[in-house]
């Protein structure tokens, strides 16, 4: 059956026609986009439907770089510093103190049981922004002194955990795992940076790992993404696809009529799961036995670096700009450089698309060194290999990047959420203004998208597109005013860029006659609003494969 669609306006990310007024679509795919008059062509008694007269149609939002954790983290208490709304529509107010997160947990350890082995865990912490206080050990035993507690930070690379999680696991002085933080006596702060030291916390991790692969993670991250008009989420490393039932529950989640995206989940050993490549590259084989249109696989995700905003990036001279007192004055590897290439050209071979983790730009120079070897031993066309965040990357690099057919996933929401600390405390002034550098990438000829990297930063494409336009940090200071780039070159990087850097660009990312029919649904045309209120536009929700998904009020 046909149906078709008419709107205020069809942006359509195709340069042979980029604008229409309605859509046919037939068994889930673009029949046509143009006039109503040229649709009809194809089938005049196929009714339409004036629902979406009044909105404006986008290719659905597809997010390239985020994690299905954040949809289990909302099972447990939010401290972050921004207010935040949930996939259900409620909105956290943030905490904008240390005082303000501590009586958080005091409420949420209150409501606990009276086992007080089960651990208190919360996220979305990021001291950064309390003036140089960092919430240490002593914090958190006001909390409690017998319950163990543990705080993942925003960035997803450093935990704060209490004395009684120390003692309950035996972190103690004699700690030799990298990224255990000590004070000047030599005993542990509470400070965890890096998974490697995180995981000494067992019991903590263990639970927050307990709650992000579930189905109920599943439905609260496909429902964050439909509010914000995503019609494709990857989740880039987080699923442990090797463990019993994971990569059964995805496909039955995902393919469930009532999921409302599709979704891309990569391969990684970031957090747990075999450490071998070539057991992953193994494995990947029984892959494409496990997709459909709403479900694929393909990419492996590694990591390199640790945060820049948690001091744990490895950037190059003159390194960090005023790091914390006792800082080492770099950042940690999570592989080791000279282990690197060796690794890369195991998936290289397998045909597996490799997604690195490059925060420091030292982390991304040794991705391209690693790159520029493995394609001269064994070159492969089109391998769309990819790094991610690109947060210090150099003009340089990207054209290092462009030369070897590589792509770049940018971290555009860094300039609003963590702009002023980059420039205050992190890389200082020059180097801030260059962070995230979309203008640079796209003038390097690179195939560029932007991501959320959620639950690091929420979910929602039109704010990460305003990011990359107006580089508007928190303070409302412009960061970098000559790395801003057009809204319609950011509305091509959260679609058509981003579907090409997961090879689904046959199918996804434009609105043209054979793709999925999969559009965001929005209030207000991005290309003619005030730049500045791109991220102030309401979402209707989606369309996905024809079928409609009001967001959550």
């Amino acid at each position: 059956m046909t149906r078709v669609f008419t709107a205020r306006r069809i942006i359509t990310m195709n340069p042979a026609l980029p604008s229409g007024e309605a859509v046919a679509i037939r068994d889930g795919r673009i029949l046509a986009v143009g006039t109503l008059e040229e649709v009809q062509g194809w089938d005049p008694e196929a009714p339409v439907d004036e629902t979406f007269a009044d909105k404006v149609l986008t290719p659905g939002f597809i997010e390239a770089h985020s994690h299905v954790m954040a949809g289990g983290m909302w099972t447990m208490p939010y401290v972050g510093f921004f207010d935040r709304r949930d996939p259900k529509g409620k909105v956290w107010p943030g905490c904008q103190s240390l005082e303000t997160v501590i009586e958080r947990l005091i409420e949420a350890e209150a409501e606990m049981g009276d086992d007080l082995t089960d651990p208190l865990v919360a996220w979305g912490l990021d001291p950064i922004y309390f003036d140089d206080e960092r919430l240490l050990a002593p914090h958190l035993d006001r909390v409690s002194e017998s319950r163990p507690i543990l705080i993942f930070h925003a960035s997803g690379h450093l935990a704060t955990v209490n004395s009684a999680m120390l003692a309950r696991h035996e972190i103690d002085a004699d700690a030799t795992t990298p990224g255990v933080d000590k004070d000047g006596d030599g005993n542990p702060t509470g400070e965890l940076q890096e998974p490697p030291a995180m995981r000494l916390a067992r019991s903590g991790m263990a639970k927050l790992g307990s709650r992000l692969g579930t189905e109920e993670a599943m439905w609260n991250y496909a429902a964050e993404s439909r509010n914000a008009g995503h019609t494709l989420v990857t989740d880039l490393g987080t699923s442990q696809l090797t463990e019993p039932d994971q990569l059964e529950r995805w496909s039955r989640v995902v393919n469930d009529p009532e999921y409302p995206c599709r979704a891309v989940v990569a391969m990684s050993s970031a957090f747990g799961g075999p450490s071998d490549p070539a057991v992953w590259a193994e494995f990947s084989k029984e892959l494409p036995d496990h997709e459909t249109d709403k479900l694929r696989f393909g990419i492996v995700k590694l990591m390199l670096d640790g945060s820049i905003q948690g001091f744990t990036a490895r950037v190059s001279a003159p390194h960090y700009y005023r790091p914390p007192e006792g800082h080492p004055g770099n950042g940690l590897w999570l592989i080791a450089p000279d282990q690197f290439a060796s690794i890369l050209e195991t998936y290289h071979r397998a045909g597996l698309t490799v997604h690195v983790h490059c925060n420091g730009d030292e982390a991304t120079e040794v991705f391209l060194d690693a790159m520029e070897e493995v394609l001269t031993a064994y070159p492969r066309p089109d391998h769309r290999h990819t790094v991610q965040h690109c947060q210090l990357a150099k003009p340089h690099q990207y054209r290092r990047m462009a030369a070897m057919g590589m792509c770049a996933n940018i971290f555009a929401n860094h300039i609003f959420y963590w702009g002023d600390q980059h420039r205050d405390l992190t890389m200082g002034p020059e180097r801030a203004a260059g962070m995230d550098a979309c203008a640079t990438a796209l003038r390097a000829g690179v195939p560029t998208s932007i991501h959320s990297d959620a639950p690091v930063t929420p979910m929602g494409h039109l704010h990460t597109a305003w990011c990359a336009v107006n580089r508007v940090t928190a303070s409302g200071e412009v960061l970098g005013p000559d790395e801003r780039i057009s809204v319609e070159e950011a509305l091509a990087a959260i679609t058509i860029g981003a579907a090409f850097q997961l090879k689904l660009d046959h199918d996804i990312g434009s609105i043209e006659a054979g793709k999925l029919a999969d559009f965001a649904v929005l209030e207000e045309d991005p290309l003619t609003v005030d730049p500045m209120t791109l991220k102030d536009i309401g979402v209707w929700g989606t369309i996905l494969g024809g079928v409609p998904f009001p967001a959550a009020s």
